[in-house]
């Protein structure tokens, strides 16, 4: 799935290809050095450490403080804080060559114990997604301080290694944490890096503030002086910001699907996907399977069927989507399959299941009750979460909507359980097994958000998930994704029931922007502004 950019007339984007708009400084620009750029953020998760909690949030911030070993370009993976990789035959090894002559904001060189100590102590064992993934980890050692040999007990694929690092491959300093309860280190929400920005401040509920790394090792960047992110809740708050000049950037549909419309016929921004790609998200309902009635598979097949996902691609995302096909996206390449169940829109036949499954309507109009928990995301998870209350009423289902902010969210879901059903949006990051497997997996540490808390296990399915990670054959291994993909849509743990890109609404006086497939979550060190 390709998904470009265009500037305005934002036409459905992921059937068709979008007409593309360079967001890239040309040969005849000259980069203009200094100011400050603005970045809208509708919620803040008061964790600041990408080797602690992947999540968008997070790294729309602390991306540009603290850097990966790999990241993503439109070319292919690029050396960031590792310069090589390279893995044996048997999949047991993975070697990493260090970069040299890079320090930490502190002014504390980067080396290989910084990275030994974080794939352990945080990667293995705290790092929500990257926990599964590393589960095989045995060690790291350092022969010198600028090589990382990770060993394995079973076979690690070198592609899924590389694959996982820009999102799961965040080193911490070691010399800040050692020693200390990880979990609660005032560094996790005052991050020390090694990116082109500095972490200064961070006001709750206001703005984080960074300012321009001097001593940073990629010679003549960032052209920035300074970014602050500020955190504005209401939308339209928001679309009045970026009119006003106020905000340069909002991403991941942080303004109404409405005002993305407006603002891109506007010749003052670049509106569209591009900068995304490795990126694609699904709209989930989640469920808590330690309810008996949730617990039932007939249930949440019923469900499924009384869920008109094209009425709600076409009203919530304005077309800027399409259904869902179980945790791989058809932005999974080879590891993606049509050939899976699906569950067609039919209210009377979703009646019927639910009849068939001893729940029958009661005396108050309805079959049963449900505590539903919507992420606070955006507009349209909120929307998404009120079109799913109203369409289980037709079927007889009552659900009450507990709206929350971030923190609430995150610990009422995935911490206390303290929902019946949840909706948010859930990243797909390049491999299934460095993403959505984990929604799958049983074992998850407890408490880790955007995991499996959700009381559901099949060791059948938890074995075929493992399998999937340690085999080295693509083919092979694809062929497996096809079949966890098949069971999920049999199963129906969770409903990845709508597949869509991002948005981005950006000032024409940002240059270099949304130019890596990963591009909000990137370090910006060639993001310039006019001034």
């Amino acid at each position: 799935m390709t998904l470009q950019i265009k500037k305005a007339g934002l036409a459905l984007a992921m059937t068709g290809a979008l007409s593309s708009v360079a967001f890239t400084a040309t040969a005849q620009e000259e980069v203009q050095k200094g100011g400050t750029a603005v970045v809208h953020m509708i919620s803040e998760q008061r964790i600041l450490n990408p080797g602690l909690r992947a999540s968008t949030g997070v790294y729309n911030i602390t991306g540009k403080i603290m850097e990966p070993l790999i990241d993503k370009s439109y070319e292919g993976y690029e050396p960031v804080l590792a310069t090589e990789w390279s893995g044996s035959e048997d999949g047991l090894t993975i070697t990493l060559k260090l970069r040299e002559g890079v320090n930490w904001h502190d002014g504390e060189p980067f080396t290989c114990d910084d990275v030994a100590f974080s794939a352990i102590e945080l990667w293995k064992n705290l790092l929500n997604y990257s926990s599964a993934l590393q589960a095989n980890l045995e060690s790291v050692d350092c022969p010198d301080p600028h090589t990382a040999v990770f060993n394995y007990s079973k076979p690690m694929p070198l592609p899924l290694f590389v694959a996982a690092m820009p999102d799961l491959g965040h080193p911490v300093p070691k010399h800040l944490y050692e020693g200390t309860e990880i979990l609660k280190n005032k560094y996790n929400t005052a991050p020390v890096g090694t990116g082109p920005f500095k972490f200064v401040e961070y006001e709750r509920g206001q703005y984080v503030l960074a300012e321009k790394n001097e001593d940073y090792w990629r010679e003549g960047f960032p052209y920035l002086d300074r970014i602050v992110w500020r955190f504005i809740k209401d939308k339209s708050a928001a679309a009045a910001a970026l009119e006003a000049g106020e905000v340069h950037e909002s991403g991941f549909i942080g303004v109404s699907m409405a005002d993305v419309e407006r603002l891109g016929k506007d010749d003052r921004f670049d509106v569209g996907t591009q900068g995304y790609e490795n990126n694609v998200a699904h709209s989930t309902v989640e469920f808590n399977h330690r309810n008996p009635i949730l617990a039932d598979v007939k249930v949440r097949q019923a469900m499924y069927h009384g869920l008109d996902i094209e009425y709600a691609i076409k009203t919530i995302m304005h077309g800027y989507a399409k259904a869902g096909r179980g945790p791989v996206p058809t932005a999974g390449g080879l590891n993606y399959t049509d050939d899976v169940p699906t569950y067609a829109y039919d209210t009377e036949l979703a009646k019927k299941l639910l009849d068939d499954a001893g729940y029958p309507v009661k005396d108050d109009g309805y079959r049963f009750h449900l505590k539903h928990r919507p992420a606070p995301w955006g507009e349209y998870t909120q929307l998404w979460a009120e079109y799913y209350a109203q369409a289980m009423k037709e079927i007889g289902i009552n659900v009450e909507i507990l709206t929350n902010d971030a923190p609430g969210f995150l610990n009422g879901v995935y911490r206390d359980h303290d929902f019946d059903t949840a909706n948010g949006w859930h990243q797909f990051r390049s491999d299934p097994a460095v993403s959505t497997m984990v929604w799958l997996r049983s074992g998850q540490p407890e408490g880790t958000p955007w995991t499996n808390q959700f009381g559901w296990k099949s060791d059948e399915i938890d074995q075929m998930i493992d399998a999937a990670a340690s085999e080295l054959d693509v083919e092979k291994r694809s062929e497996m994704y096809h079949e966890i993909q098949a069971r999920s849509m049999e199963e129906l743990p969770v409903f990845f029931a709508i597949e869509h890109p991002f948005i981005s609404v950006t000032s024409t006086k940002l240059h270099n922007h949304h130019n890596t497939p990963r591009w909000n979550s990137s370090s910006w060190y060639d993001l310039w502004i006019e001034q």
